[in-house]
């Protein structure tokens, strides 16, 4: 049985790659950092109490900012892939907290892949590189575009993909990089415009809430679904030779467009409801993202299978019943309370 590692296992991507590497019949391990509330809500179907013999699903504390705190799961685990999906993802937040995010996604890097050289691990390494990237150059990018970073979290995130290409190169590591363009999901966090389009649909459409502040409306972004994502990790890993490759729908939408298509689904007129805010701009914008993914098409056979306005009502849909249940939750609650307090 193959054991992966992945790091970042709670967010949206490590919990679809950890659905699908247990598909697939991996043993797979997480590294979670230490928190007061829980937050493994997203992985918390796959889990089975690890006292039961059938348990291929474990979580073990651990955080990039620690480099020791990496060691003691690879020595144990011995992993036969590593999947960095762990980061401050952020960008608008990385303005904020620059410091912090370069020494998550950047210096959290390192430590990773120092703690498997001196492991002397043999295994495959996945790096979750960023269309953040290339910043403003022209689009559509692909390998072959320069670089251009326009936040903290994109300059962590070159940093982050140059010293694997480095880590390659230098001590035969099987590394690559996935450079991804925009994937979204009913697990996107919530802070992320495209999920706070969609909650705040839902929120609207059933009378809880009036308005929506965005920021720039004209950002164009690649977008696509974050399951068809973690399938190109995945089959990366499987080449005989690592590379890089850019992995996106190769079309671009702006936010505008977006947040029309959102509402539009549950017959709400966006103009209606939603403000701009300009505390929500960047100090430095990226335009135009749009990826072109011949490379990894034509090497991987990999192809999204899920587009633009399908994305949109997948979200909305998902959030919509989410509310709606949390509503009759609560009515019941109510109803349960007062019949026992007459």
């Amino acid at each position: 049985m193959p054991k992966a590692l992945i790091t970042g296992i709670t967010g949206q991507d490590g919990s679809y790659l950890a659905e699908f590497l247990s598909a697939k019949g991996y043993e797979v391990h997480g590294l979670k950092r230490r928190s007061s509330s829980f937050n493994t809500d997203r992985v918390d179907h796959l889990y089975v109490d690890f006292h039961d013999s059938t348990a291929r699903f474990f979580l073990h504390y651990a955080d990039l900012n620690d480099a020791s705190s990496l060691v003691g799961p690879l020595a144990d685990i011995r992993p036969d892939e590593i999947y960095n999906l762990g980061a401050q993802s952020h960008v608008r937040v990385s303005f904020d907290i620059p410091a912090y995010t370069a020494d998550v996604v950047a210096m959290g890097t390192v430590r990773l892949l120092e703690a498997i050289r001196r492991a002397d691990l043999r295994c495959r390494f996945y790096q979750a590189s960023s269309s953040e990237m290339f910043g403003n150059t022209p689009a559509p990018q692909s390998e072959a575009s320069p670089f251009h970073p326009r936040s903290p979290y994109a300059c962590a995130k070159v940093f982050a993909h140059q010293i694997t290409v480095n880590y390659r190169e230098s001590y035969g590591l099987h590394a690559s990089c996935g450079i991804l363009f925009n994937h979204e999901s009913p697990r996107r966090g919530e802070t992320f415009v495209t999920r706070k389009i969609t909650r705040a649909v839902a929120r609207i459409k059933l009378g809880l809430q009036e308005k929506l502040y965005l920021g720039n409306l004209d950002a164009r972004r690649d977008w696509g679904f974050a399951g068809d994502y973690v399938r190109a990790m995945w089959t990366m890993l499987q080449q005989d030779t690592p590379d890089d490759y850019v992995i996106g729908t190769g079309e671009a939408h702006s936010v505008r467009e977006f947040t029309e298509a959102a509402f539009a689904h549950a017959r709400l007129d966006w103009q209606d409801h939603v403000l701009i805010d300009t505390r929500y701009f960047r100090p430095a914008e990226v335009f135009d993202m749009r990826a072109d993914s011949l490379k990894a098409r034509r090497a991987l056979g990999w192809e999204p299978t899920v587009g633009f306005a399908d994305l949109v009502r997948m979200m909305v849909d998902a959030d919509l019943a989410e509310l709606q249940r949390q509503l009759k939750g609560g009515a019941a609650a109510l109803r349960v309370a007062a019949e026992s307090n007459p």
